[in-house]
């Protein structure tokens, strides 16, 4: 009997570990919709990073997020010490995120938008070519990961307008462009 309470007690307490880090995990919608306002707005960036970085397990994409905001903190520092700072910090994070997840197409996008936005010379463009690959074999596959269709179009047109891609790269992926509008 006193095995059955124990195990009883043991199966809840593990039922509430795993709902307390399922609440944990931010709803990606509504993230999404922020990180697009915080690209202007340094305290929503501070705000945000604060929240995804006290989750203690990070799944990738957490992870892919925390890259990005960290990138976005770059973006609003003053101090050229503290932006090279930050850029160097989200590139080890996005490394995690890409090892964690290493076919998600939205932290491969994210980190391409990054590389693709920050200046060359600084060479934290290192895997462009990498993720551009590897974000149209996983749209070969359909195999979308957390992106939405919406999210997916978004990243289509992003891919084509850098100007990264070669034509044969840009043909592929104007033909999923036109299977998902």
């Amino acid at each position: 009997m006193l095995r059955k309470i124990f195990f009883i007690a043991n199966i809840w307490a593990l039922v509430f570990v795993v709902q307390s880090v399922k609440a944990e995990e931010p709803n990606l919608k509504v993230l999404r919709k922020q990180m697009v306002i915080a690209i202007d707005k340094s305290q929503l960036t501070d705000s945000l990073y604060n929240s995804l970085d006290h989750i203690k397990e990070k799944s990738g994409i957490v992870n892919g997020f925390v890259g990005a905001l960290l990138a976005l903190k770059a973006k609003h520092a003053w101090n050229p010490y503290s932006k090279i700072k930050y850029l160097n910090r989200s590139e080890k994070v996005f490394k995690q995120a890409v090892t964690a997840d290493p076919h998600n197409i939205e932290i491969r996008f994210m980190r391409f938008s990054i590389e693709h936005n920050v200046p060359s010379i600084l060479g934290f463009n290192k895997d462009l070519a990498v993720d551009s690959e590897d974000i149209i074999a996983q749209l070969d596959k359909k195999n979308y990961g957390s992106a939405d269709k919406e999210l997916t179009i978004a990243i289509i047109k992003f891919l084509i307008h850098s100007k990264r891609c070669t034509p044969a790269q840009n043909q592929i992926l104007n033909k999923h462009l036109t299977e998902l509008t």
